[in-house]
């Protein structure tokens, strides 16, 4: 049985969500496996100081019971801390009141090296910000949660996973 990954959501929203099909009923989930492989996910490399803002941890919505899955889609959440700096920037329905907080400005300069660009230009977007959301490294966090559930998976059917960074001298 094959799995598949779902996600929504966007950076500076209120949450990032996942989708997980496929699991087999009965696969023993560890919270505190997850949120680790979360932590390991923030000690990375980055020019945002976003990955010391953020305190990861994984909430469990659907297909969950006594850390047994269901056998029905799981449903995963990593909550943004510092969504209360952009309600307004970020709010799903058109804000009321004056613009307050991050996001208030839209973006018409696309980040370098990012899919802002190619985001704004498939969708046919004058604000980029649009884009970006759904474009940002804070996106990982889902798919490492999802991947950490993968990984269980794995251990269950004797297959370890294991990473690790090597240098190359060139």
């Amino acid at each position: 049985m094959s799995l598949t990954l779902t996600s929504a959501g966007e950076s500076h929203g209120p949450a990032l969500v996942a989708i997980v099909t496929g699991l087999p009923a009965g696969l023993v989930l560890e919270r505190a496996a997850i949120d680790a492989d979360l932590a390991r996910r923030q000690q990375g490399y980055g020019r945002s100081p976003r990955q010391k803002l953020e305190q990861d941890e994984v909430e469990v919505l659907a297909g969950l019971r006594h850390g047994r899955t269901l056998g029905t889609p799981l449903a995963l959440v990593v909550r943004n801390r510092d969504h209360v700096n952009w309600v307004w920037g970020m709010s799903p329905w058109p804000p009321e009141g004056e613009p307050e907080g991050k996001g208030t400005k839209p973006v018409t300069l696309p980040r370098p090296g990012h899919a802002d660009l190619a985001g704004a230009q498939k969708f046919g977007l004058a604000d980029a910000r649009d884009a970006l959301e759904r474009a940002s490294a804070r996106q990982t966090a889902v798919a490492v949660a999802a991947g950490a559930v993968g990984k269980a998976r794995l251990a269950e059917i004797g297959v370890a996973v294991a990473g690790r960074f090597v240098s190359l001298e060139l």
